[in-house]
């Protein structure tokens, strides 16, 4: 459909304004933004949100357009002026997959007139050709488009949503499930959320919703496969914690619902009550119940509090993304994406001016770092384009925006890469001059033959991008150059040999800068956006521990810094994962220190939930001084010592790794840094046989009650400090701790578990980082 509409809108604005208006200018701006709007830019969704994709470049490309008009007489005011203008350009596409496609076809509005003779006097004409083409492309995508596939993001994070309601509510009810399906959509969903080289949600509210909800599937699922992977049979479990795990199913459904376009209310304060009532259980469990099997009761507990937490999240993500949400959804998720304050302005319906204004200024802020890839690929390209701007008007070459073009269409973030690109453009460029030469030899230079062949070679120009090698895609164009310019000026096959020249001059200055301002590429920044992402997880975690053990009064600080860090590196991947070129750094060792930064932010923001700021119940007096079970190295300390020491420990490592994956540093030896020490589940993993699960709530006939709940036996010999727990007598130090409790060591167990598995991926990305770029 691209081709078909390129084929007969383009030769058609040509054949408009050079035969029928006469206009030289009006033709060739008319050309070349039939070819941004129809071939370069490629926008996605509704018809509506096409219709403003395409007024937005028909507004920015004006706007550059009348810029670079202005500018172009004098050399050294053309390069300089270049720099902010295709920054900006370049670092729109922060805003989403649009912005994006748009940005590279707004570059045509501004490479054509810098590059070109001109002065004030040719805008009026220049600006009817681009509008004219803007005008007619839109109503050619608009009326000419393939039936949309469907968000295929939101179509897997649905299909992985039902999995993860499927699984949570067979293990509730006792049944048997295929935990291979529940993968399955899960790898599915990664793929769809990874596969292209940008991130495929945009700023507004619906969609930084789908990307919220995109990971914390991801982290249901690991949870799901903790809780219910062959180490917790609920059949056993007590109701509470099944009814908890049957709601969490509810709105986990709920979230399918929503995101395959249904209607649905999920009932976040039935959830609620089954979490309070989940709780409750946990609690009367502490330190009354005596038999092994009460730690197994808490495992179910455990597991069933972190599932709900996950799908009440999912569901509140699912109303925004679909629009179904109220403003306090809506202002309470922006709290967490932006650190916005709940003010009426961020509540109001959802579509609040200044709450998107300021949710768009904190995602600037955040990327306005030499730690985001579309920083340094924004400065590196507006670098790259004015040296060719400036090496264009000085060469005097005689089509100066080809050697822009070449250098843009070659740019890419690693010297390696763009060199690799830059032999296949030249080797295309040839091939096109080639085959061009031929054709002009083979119909000759009548207007008639041309005019037969330009559709022709519009249309494979245009079907070329995306389906065909680089090298095809460049051939084609500059086929499509010799038959248009011929038409305008008939010159033969000299112009191609003109466009093979400033296409070599344009490589040769990619290249140039490549070398020297960014020679690595996408690797370091990498790199850098790791060690971040693992110093301020570090600090989150610390500060969510100390939270869920009522030790700060106010929420953790660092939460928002985690996004943050977070969203950078996964630019910097899908950056890197994008470059052409041999990988350096190996695709696994990057997926393990990866997939271990996310689970130190999860495990942080999951710990974090556990106090609501509404509220915030403290811990009850004296709870946090029972010892914890399953951890040798912090045996006999009280619980509060205990987790915020496993909590330091972990931070310090990771606090370790960052600074190993950081900036390399002067000295030759690297040591792998020590796995840290892993402190033990809070629960174990399976029942006793025959054990009993729900303990009775009573006290023994006669007995007493302490002050920790625990059913004291009055023959039990003083100051032995022996306590009865349902008739078993125990030491004290073998009582349940508080639920808080429990849910922190859980947490930090299973991250001190995937610890282990970080210190030698990060290892081989040190040495890599110390080696010489052209190693």
């Amino acid at each position: 459909m691209r081709a078909v509409r390129a084929a007969i809108v383009v030769p058609s604005l040509f054949a408009l304004t050079f035969k029928v208006i006469g206009d030289p200018q009006m033709a060739l701006f008319a050309t070349f933004g039939g070819f941004a709007t129809l071939v370069i830019a490629n926008f996605g969704g509704t018809r509506k949100d096409k219709f403003v994709a395409h007024l937005c470049l028909a507004v920015a490309g004006s706007v550059v357009l009348i810029i670079g008009t202005l500018v172009s007489g004098t050399t050294w005011l053309a390069a300089l002026v270049t720099v902010p203008v295709t920054f900006a350009i370049f670092f729109a596409g922060v805003a989403g997959p649009n912005a994006v496609s748009g940005s590279t076809a707004a570059m045509f509005a501004y490479v054509l007139p810098v590059a070109s003779a001109g002065g004030a006097a040719t805008i009026p004409s220049r600006l009817e050709g681009w509008w004219l083409a803007s005008a007619v492309g839109t109503a050619a995508v608009l009326l000419l488009s393939p039936r949309s596939p469907g968000d295929r993001l939101r179509a897997a994070a649905a299909e992985l949503a039902a999995q993860l309601a499927n699984r949570v509510s067979a293990a509730a009810n006792g049944d048997t499930t295929q935990p291979q399906m529940m993968r399955a959509a899960k790898d599915k969903l990664r793929t769809a959320f990874t596969a292209a080289p940008f991130r495929p949600t945009g700023l507004a509210t619906a969609d930084q919703a789908l990307s919220s909800l995109v990971q914390l599937l991801e982290w249901g699922t690991a949870q799901v496969s903790d809780a219910f992977d062959g180490h917790v049979d609920m059949t056993q479990g007590c109701e509470a914690d099944r009814v908890l795990l049957r709601a969490a199913a509810g709105m986990l459904a709920d979230t399918h619902t929503l995101l395959s376009g249904g209607q649905a209310d999920p009932d976040f304060d039935g959830l609620e009550r089954a979490r309070a009532a989940s709780a409750a259980h946990l609690s009367d469990l502490t330190g009354r119940a005596g038999e092994p099997d009460a730690r197994v009761a808490a495992a179910h507990a455990v597991h069933a509090q972190a599932i709900a937490g996950v799908a009440r999240g999912a569901a509140a993500d699912a109303l925004v993304a679909s629009g179904d949400a109220d403003p306090e959804t809506v202002a309470g998720a922006r709290r967490q994406w932006y650190g916005q304050p709940a003010t009426p302005a961020a509540a109001g319906n959802g579509t609040s001016r200044l709450a998107g204004l300021a949710g768009a200024t904190v995602v600037v802020t955040r990327h306005a770092s030499l730690r985001s890839v579309w920083f340094l690929n924004s400065l590196r390209g507006a670098l790259a384009l004015a040296a060719a701007v400036a090496v264009a008007d000085l060469a005097t070459v005689q089509h100066g925006f080809w050697v822009v073009l070449g250098t843009l269409s070659v740019l890419r973030t690693s010297a390696a890469a763009t060199g690799a690109t830059a032999w296949r453009a030249l080797a295309g460029t040839v091939i096109g001059f080639i085959v061009g030469a031929l054709l002009l030899l083979g119909i000759g230079t009548g207007q008639t033959a041309l005019w037969v062949a330009l559709p022709v070679a519009v249309a494979i120009a245009a079907y070329a991008p995306g389906t065909t090698p680089f090298l095809v895609g460049q051939a084609a164009f500059t086929v499509t150059i010799v038959v248009l310019f011929n038409l305008l000026v008939p010159v033969g096959w000299r112009v191609g040999l003109l466009r093979v020249e400033d296409v070599a001059i344009g490589c040769a200055v990619s290249l140039a800068v490549g070398v020297l301002f960014w020679p690595r590429g996408a690797s370091s920044v990498v790199a850098e956006d790791l060690a971040d992402a693992f110093r301020v997880g570090a600090q989150y975690l610390t500060q969510a521990v100390d939270w869920a053990l009522s030790e700060l009064m106010l929420p953790p600080a660092a939460a928002l810094a985690t996004v943050s860090a977070g969203i950078r590196l996964d630019d910097a991947v899908r950056g890197f994962l994008a470059e052409q070129g041999s990988k350096k750094l190996s695709k696994d060792d990057l997926w393990m220190l990866l997939n271990a930064s996310t689970r130190l932010r999860l495990t942080a923001n999951s710990l974090a939930g556990l106090r609501q700021p509404e509220s915030a119940p403290g811990l009850p007096p004296g709870a946090a001084c029972l010892p914890l079970a399953g951890s040798e190295e912090y045996a006999g300390a009280p619980a509060c010592v205990t987790l915020r020491s496993a909590a330091a420990g972990l931070a310090g490592f990771y606090g370790q790794i960052a600074d190993e994956v950081g900036h390399p540093g002067p000295s030759p030896d690297l040591i792998s840094v020590p796995a840290p020490a892993m402190l033990g589940p809070a629960v174990p993993r399976r029942a006793a046989a025959g054990g009993a699960l729900c303990p009775s709530r009573a006290p023994p006939a006669g007995g007493k009650v302490s002050a920790e709940g625990a059913a004291l036996d009055d023959s039990a010999a003083p100051g032995k400090g022996t306590a009865l727990l349902n008739g078993a007598a125990v030491a004290p130090a073998q009582q349940l701790p508080h639920p808080h409790l429990l849910w922190v060591q859980e947490h930090l167990h299973h991250l001190s578990q995937s610890a282990q598995m970080v210190s030698e991926p990060a290892l081989r990305v040190a040495e890599l980082r110390r080696r010489p770029w052209w190693r």
